[in-house]
């Protein structure tokens, strides 16, 4: 009976301080590691042979789709994982799998992306998101896009059916965005000028204006970030595609983070009807009902906002906006209604839910301790 095979595909340049982490993490799991090198001037290419990956030169040509088509081709495994070097499996996962893999009758698989943000990589601050990172190799599966490549799943399933994707309980953990690696990588400018040369190339890919929106709202140029996710939404009416849910996650993080809360009430309401479960536009609503002083209807939002939860993600997802984030929220709507005892309850649970490492609600009881301490008059 034939023995089921894995193969992960990758693609570097430059990953000396952080290759040797992803590799350790994932060299157990799999029965091959095919890695493609763009150029590398530094120990990654000693590292990953250190590793016993195959690794294969490529020129880069300014696309990462074809250098990654490139090693699909030399990958010789049943199904194909793809990594980047700024990722690393989490500790444990990779030890099912395979058994995880075995008997499936789907041909694509989504594992549980988390995506840290800030200086450190904290759990708490991370988006959340079902991302395709297995697939059946010899289907025809290629990457598209010279930049943010994604497979070419329509193409091979033009009338794909629930069916032929599923996910695995496997988790990435992915640094890439983390302050430092930002920094030391010049993301802002290596992204935007590969995404700016695709759009003057006129590439056939509706997602480069988000993409150019995320990195503008990511250097917090916030007029720019705007222009071009409303762009983006165009785009997608235009190929009569209903826009994805992230792009309207953006929208409204744009307005909450330049006050515009006039200009996000209530259209808010009109994506919300596209996306009833995405529980972060909830939570935006919620705040930006808390913002105009409509605290009650509030609190009915971010009631809702636990409701929902936060385990649904396919859609992008920032921890906590179904559990922490609302109940802190829900404590400030009863501090300005006068309510300080429930207000700190509140506070307290939210607290409780983030382990205990949530500033911001560790301020506002401390804030309450020191209102409610009796004044006393200097001797």
């Amino acid at each position: 009976m034939h023995s089921l095979t894995l193969s992960l595909v990758m693609i570097v340049k430059n990953e000396e301080a952080s290759i040797g982490r992803c590799l350790s993490s994932i060299r157990s799991y799999v029965d091959e590691i095919v890695v493609v090198d763009t150029g590398s001037e530094d120990g990654t290419i000693d590292i990953c042979r250190s590793f016993g990956a195959n690794v294969y030169s490529f020129p880069w040509n300014g696309s990462f789709a074809d250098a990654r088509n490139y090693g699909l081709e030399k990958a010789q495994g049943d199904w194909i994982f793809w990594l980047d070097a700024d990722e690393e499996l989490a500790p444990l996962d990779g030890q099912s799998l395979k058994e995880l893999l075995a008997g499936r009758a789907e041909v694509i698989l989504s594992v549980r992306l988390i995506n840290y943000v800030g200086a450190t990589a904290n759990d708490n601050e991370a988006y959340l998101i079902h991302h395709p990172r297995l697939f059946r190799n010899r289907m025809g599966f290629q990457f598209i896009y010279s930049i943010h490549e994604t497979l070419n799943v329509t193409d091979i399933l033009p009338e794909l059916h629930a069916s032929a994707m599923g996910s695995i309980p496997v988790n990435i953990r992915h640094y890439g965005y983390l302050d430092a690696y930002v920094s030391s990588k010049n993301k802002f400018e290596r992204n935007m000028t590969s995404l700016q040369k695709a759009l003057k190339d006129d590439e056939a890919n509706p997602w480069l204006e988000y993409h150019i929106a995320s990195e503008y709202y990511r250097v917090q140029q916030y007029d720019k970030a705007f222009e071009y996710v409303n762009l983006s939404i165009v785009r997608f009416l235009q190929v009569r595609t209903t826009p994805p849910s992230m792009l309207y996650k953006l929208k409204y993080a744009i307005l909450l983070a330049t006050g515009s809360i006039n200009g996000a009430w209530p259209g808010i309401d009109k994506a919300i009807e596209l996306y009833p479960d995405y529980v972060d536009l909830h939570f935006f609503k919620g705040v930006f009902l808390y913002l105009k002083g409509w605290y009650s209807q509030a609190l009915q939002t971010f009631e809702h906002c636990l409701s929902l939860g936060e385990s649904n993600i396919q859609h992008l997802t920032v921890k906590g906006a179904g559990s922490f984030h609302p109940l802190f929220y829900m404590g400030k709507c009863h501090e300005a209604l006068g309510d300080d005892q429930q207000a700190a309850g509140f506070y307290t649970s939210a607290l409780r839910l983030a382990d205990g490492t949530y500033p911001e609600a560790l301020a506002a009881l401390d804030n309450l301790t020191e209102t409610d301490k009796p004044f006393e008059q200097n001797p």
